[in-house]
């Protein structure tokens, strides 16, 4: 069986992308966030090559220049836009400088292609040194350690002699520095009142028992169940002959696409964020992930056209209309009503019709936005942060 991996000599640096609102509300005066990303100028440099998973490669390889958010960062989350033929992946590794001057390690934020039958899509668990660890998708600090400033590196890959050829649209980075939170004050409602975007609204219990193998089935593809639903409000989605591998009588095929398309094989699941706005990006989108201050900050893509994917976390009891608790969860935010409250498109319903939830301002910004939260038994879990997927045209 022979398996040709190649990649790219396309795309490099240059250009700073920040997808801001028309007009930015200011963060909360305790915390700090940045996205920068820089977008495709010149060739890669060829780098040699290199053996993985028993298989040589010729490799490419671009690194940015130093990135310095202007604060002293915990955090770093990766992004990248690409395209990878049938053959082809990329490695987008992160390395940061710390507030006293060190250089840390590469360390691996994911190894990526829109497709799987060459490499398995993964992230790389086992990072963990004196500087920081990865968990999953997220670069995170270790105590007393700060990032003042970070380069990313982006590896493509492909076989010896082969001519096929992945290309990078952007790679960027969100940083931030959000303290420890279990509440967070109600934003006030902001120019996006009354507003309802017209997105799709698609149900990941409708797939419960649909291929296990990614992640479990759909009752746990919250995740690429949102995507999907931004993806297909912005007319793109999967072509009928890329689908044949689904059953007909599934409903809704193109989430069972969507959920093969992000699944992490080290994660063994569908919720790795950038590889979820990766995957809007196969469909000529725009993706990254990154933090937004408040729902009063969200209101403003709203108002722009632009439905936001929203990662929360919560009790049962502290989300009235839910119906449910869960440890983590990933939904659409696609309007608000006239008094402020939030209008989501939340995949955790049995039926497409059930999906459209309204829920409480107040409830739903503090479990999106906190940190810190106390779950069923009274421990302590972590929050998001006010984490989201932005995926535009």
């Amino acid at each position: 069986m022979t398996r040709a991996l190649l990649a790219v000599l396309a795309a490099a640096m240059m250009a700073t992308v920040t997808v801001q609102p028309s007009s930015a509300s200011p963060g909360r005066a305790d915390e700090a966030v940045d996205y920068h990303e820089w977008a495709p100028a010149g060739p890669f440099a060829p780098a040699g090559t290199e053996s993985y998973e028993g298989w040589d490669y010729e490799r490419a390889q671009w690194t940015s220049p130093f990135h310095a958010p202007g604060f002293d960062a915990t955090e770093l989350i990766a992004s990248w836009n690409a395209r990878t033929p049938p053959g082809t992946w990329i490695q987008v590794e992160a390395q940061a400088r710390t507030a006293t001057g060190a250089e840390t390690a590469w360390y691996v934020m994911g190894r990526w292609a829109a497709g799987d039958g060459d490499i398995k899509r993964t992230s790389v668990d086992g990072q963990d040194d004196a500087h920081a660890q990865v968990s999953v998708d997220t670069l995170v600090m270790k105590p007393g350690v700060l990032l003042r400033s970070y380069r990313l590196r982006v590896s493509l890959y492909r076989a010896p002699g082969t001519r096929e050829t992945a290309t990078v649209s952007a790679v960027g980075a969100m940083t931030s520095n959000v303290p420890d939170r279990f509440e967070v004050p109600v934003s006030r409602p902001g120019k996006a009142s009354g507003i309802e975007l017209p997105v799709p609204a698609y149900a990941q219990n409708i797939h419960k028992g649909h291929f296990p193998e990614y992640g479990g089935g759909g009752e746990s593809w919250c995740s690429p169940t949102s995507t999907e639903m931004v993806v297909e409000y912005w007319g793109r989605r999967p072509r009928a002959e890329d689908m044949t591998w689904i059953p007909a009588g599934y409903a809704d095929r193109t989430v069972d696409y969507a959920a093969r398309h992000t699944y992490d094989h080290s994660y063994e699941g569908t919720g790795n964020w950038p590889f979820n706005t990766a995957y809007a990006a196969t469909f000529g989108l725009r993706g990254h992930v990154t933090r937004l201050h408040s729902l009063t900050e969200l209101e403003d893509y709203i108002a722009r056209g632009i439905p936001v994917i929203t990662s929360q976390s919560f009790r049962a009891d502290e989300l009235d209309g839910a119906g449910y608790g869960t440890a983590g969860h990933i939904m659409v935010v696609v309007g608000f009503t006239a008094n402020g409250d939030v209008i989501a498109n939340d995949p955790a319903a049995n039926s497409n019709a059930n999906v459209r939830t309204i829920y409480p301002r107040a409830q739903f910004e503090n479990i999106w936005q906190r940190t810190k939260r106390h779950t069923e038994d009274g421990s302590v879990a972590s929050g998001p942060g006010g984490v989201v997927y932005l995926i535009t045209p």
